[in-house]
């Protein structure tokens, strides 16, 4: 007889639970705008969660929702087990400590160096010495490439220089979780690539889970292992990057997988060009060695 240890009879309960949130907004004219609509999500600890949708679906209200910068007007949204909803001001500003955010335009405080752009988030909770913060920064500043950046204003950064900063500042309380806005959005396709690179560092390395909104398809085939897909508010599909299907249930889904499967195809060229190539570099050397 075989018995099931407790790890395989209880799975772990996801990181971030979003329980039919509700999210409208009253628009100027008077009418009500539904941006999220009693939508369900799991996110579990370590993933890179990614969620699109055409203008207007609600990726980024919904990323708002878990961090409560914006407030849902019903349901539950529970990060570590603990329902945000129902903490006071005080236990909802200490938990935010938890999820590091990163916006589309860099947030940075211009007239401020690297240096305290990053140690801001330390500083304003009076709970770290100035050595502990100095060595934090350091440390954060160099995780993302920009060591040599530390005394700089956002002023002499490039816009990609400008986004590293502001992970490194995300990542400065280590937290669990970190939010992302359209954070390539306003860069190019090679600074983006960059970027792509150090948050699949961060997630590998330091196990934080990502959670990022973007339009660029090729963000989420490249970065994400889950992705939902929204349209007017509600969750239509949700999916693993890599598996494989017969037919996904949205466009957005299939042009996914044809990015995948073109990546693949990409690979296994690559890996044919290369078994026949290494024959011939074989030939060559073996006449080189002959005429030497």
């Amino acid at each position: 007889m075989t018995f099931s240890s407790p790890a395989e009879a209880q799975p772990r309960p996801p990181l971030i639970r979003l329980e039919s949130v509700q999210k409208s907004f009253t628009l100027p004219d008077g009418a009500v705008f539904d941006a999220v609509r009693s939508l369900s999500l799991d996110i579990h600890e370590g993933d890179v969660f990614g969620l699109i949708g055409k203008s207007g679906a609600g990726k980024s209200t919904l990323l708002r929702l878990i961090n409560l910068l914006e407030r849902p007007d019903s349901g539950k949204v529970l990060v570590g087990g603990r329902d945000l909803t129902t903490l006071s001001r005080r236990e909802l500003r200490d938990t935010r400590q938890n999820i590091g955010m990163i916006f589309q335009q860099f947030n940075l405080i211009q007239n401020a160096t690297v240096f305290d752009n990053v140690a801001f988030p330390l500083k304003i909770h009076g709970r770290h010495s100035r050595a502990e913060i100095e060595a934090r920064v350091r440390e954060c500043l160099e995780l993302v490439g920009l060591g040599e950046k530390i005394h700089s204003y956002p002023a002499q950064l490039s816009g990609g220089q400008k986004q590293r900063v502001a992970i490194a500042r995300a990542l400065a309380p280590r937290p669990q979780v970190l939010l992302c806005d359209e954070p390539t959005s306003a860069l190019d396709s090679e600074t983006t690539r960059a970027l792509l690179e150090t948050l699949r560092d961060i997630n590998l390395k330091l196990g934080v889970t990502i959670v990022i909104v973007t339009h660029e398809l090729s963000v989420v085939e490249v970065l994400c292992r889950q992705v939902a897909i929204l349209e007017q508010g509600r969750l239509v599909e949700q999916f693993e990057v890599d598996s494989p299907a017969a037919e996904r249930a949205t466009a957005l889904g299939r042009e996914i997988d044809a990015l995948v499967r073109r990546r693949e195809r990409d690979a296994r060229e690559a890996l044919a060009a290369q078994a026949l190539s290494f024959p011939q570099r074989q030939q060559a050397g073996t006449q080189e060695l002959a005429h030497a």
